[in-house]
């Protein structure tokens, strides 16, 4: 005969959010479940069930994840991805410079496009040629996607948001000290960073078949529940897009081969993952209004409570079920294993690898790019009938400098001048070249070693 193990309300919602923006809030299930008791049977359910899977018993919600096992291997989790606004005013300087620098964004000639750029604690920003209504300046690299709004009380000065990559390589308080140093330069802040979405998500090797299920397992607050697939080959779910609070459970490694995003790769090494193993990623995006909504305001209370947000996410927002037909309550359903593990994993622990090698660049692979040539260049020679290799490329070579000195001529440039031209809108888009010419930065230099002063002098 079994033990019978209960699992009180009480125990799961000793995982608190602590703020010191009230109200406080508690990850527990709600408190209609609570009333009814089934809260309790369900995670006792789920126990039972899990003695009898051949995957062992997964995690509590009362018992935080700390190991692997053959059924579930926690490679890393962390922050995908950070929008941040600020409240402030841009200095009038930055706002004229701005402006001169989208017009040179929107110019026809590709040279004086090539000069939208905005130089900043080394950083090399491309300036967007187009914005929106409320921010009308963008300016973006490998690391930020700066978004300005002129001066008005009710829009804040900036709209950030911190990219994925660059959050794998330092922490997100690290990121936001850089980011305020450079929010500085551009104006006058004068509030602290609020949240305005925030991605938390857990990368992991499972041979579960995330297919094996339907939608009706889903347990979840969301309304839309949608299967995904690409080229008939199942890729994921995704519940409550569009919603306050979405989730997202996908093939991870499907998702960075098309996307190019090979950076992971090395830290999943690290944390012992074994090439051909599966890699799934489930993700959660939490909106600002979910985030007021509980006193989670500033970037500070939000970090402080990254355990309650998941908990409060994967067991009361949405939960993975076994369904029973024989049992018309679903609430009642037993949780999944696979999101015993999930739910339970703690968010306190520090077991991530920092990459530390990040560069504030947009770069695309070098394989796409030498697949484009090679693709041309099999073109060149399939036109022309060529199946002699040297003879190929060489007679490829000269066809190319033909055409950039045709093409140059017509508009007044020598092939190389050309080509540069190119490179250098390449540069900007890649942010690896300032295209800015040395008389100009040298001004802006003295332009804001001025500024610097002038601040100086008027707090003394």
């Amino acid at each position: 005969m079994k033990k019978e193990t209960n699992v009180s309300p009480e125990a799961i919602a000793s995982n608190k959010i602590v703020t010191a923006e009230p109200p406080q809030w508690t990850t527990s299930f709600s408190e209609e479940e609570q009333c009814e008791g089934e809260v309790e049977k369900d995670l006792t359910d789920a126990l039972h069930q899990s003695d009898s899977s051949p995957q062992g018993t997964p995690p509590s919600n009362t018992v935080p994840y700390n190991c692997n096992t053959d059924y579930f291997k926690l490679l890393r989790f962390g922050i995908d991805s950070l929008y941040l606004s600020y409240q402030g005013e841009l200095f009038p300087e930055v706002k004229e410079r701005l402006t001169k620098l989208k017009q040179l964004a929107q110019h026809p000639e590709a040279d004086q496009q090539a000069q939208a750029q905005y130089a900043i604690a080394g950083h090399i920003f491309e300036v967007m040629d187009r914005g929106s209504s409320i921010f009308p300046f963008i300016m973006e690299d490998g690391a930020f996607r700066i978004s300005l709004s002129r001066t008005s009380k009710k829009t804040p000065m900036a709209y950030v948001k911190l990219s994925s990559r660059y959050l794998c390589n330092i922490t997100p308080i690290e990121a936001e000290t850089q980011l305020r140093h450079i929010l500085s330069e551009l104006g006058i802040l004068s509030d602290y960073a609020h949240v305005s979405r925030i991605d938390l998500c857990a990368d992991f090797v499972s041979h579960e078949n995330m297919e094996s299920w339907g939608r009706e397992a889903w347990i979840a607050r969301g309304k839309k529940i949608d299967a995904h697939a690409v080229n008939e080959k199942f890729t994921g779910w995704s519940i409550g897009l569009g919603g306050k609070i979405s989730c997202r459970l996908y093939n991870k490694l499907i998702e960075i081969y098309s996307s190019g995003r090979t950076d992971l790769i090395p830290l999943w090494k690290e944390a012992g993952w074994i090439e051909g193993e599966p890699v799934w990623r489930v993700e959660f995006q939490l909106m600002r209004d979910v985030l007021a909504e509980h006193g989670l305001i500033s970037l500070g209370s939000v970090l402080a409570n990254l355990n309650g947000l998941w908990s409060y996410a994967s067991t009361e927002w949405l939960r993975l079920t076994l369904p029973n037909p024989d049992d018309q309550t679903r609430s009642r359903w037993p949780i999944h294993p696979l999101w015993g593990y999930v739910s339970s994993i703690d968010w306190e622990t520090n077991l991530n690898t920092l990459s530390r090698s990040f560069q504030a660049t947009r770069l695309p692979d070098d394989k796409r790019i030498l697949a484009l040539g090679i693709s041309s260049m099999a073109s060149f020679m399939a036109k022309h009938a060529i199946t002699d290799f040297d003879e190929g490329l060489g007679r490829y070579l000269l066809a190319i400098h033909q055409h950039l000195h045709a093409s140059g001529e017509f508009i007044g440039l020598s092939a190389e001048d050309m080509i540069l031209e190119k490179v250098r809108l390449r540069g900007k888009e890649f942010n690896t070249i300032l295209n800015i010419n040395e008389a100009e930065q040298k001004r802006l230099v003295i332009e804001r070693a001025a500024k610097v002063y002038r601040k100086a002098k008027d707090g003394e």
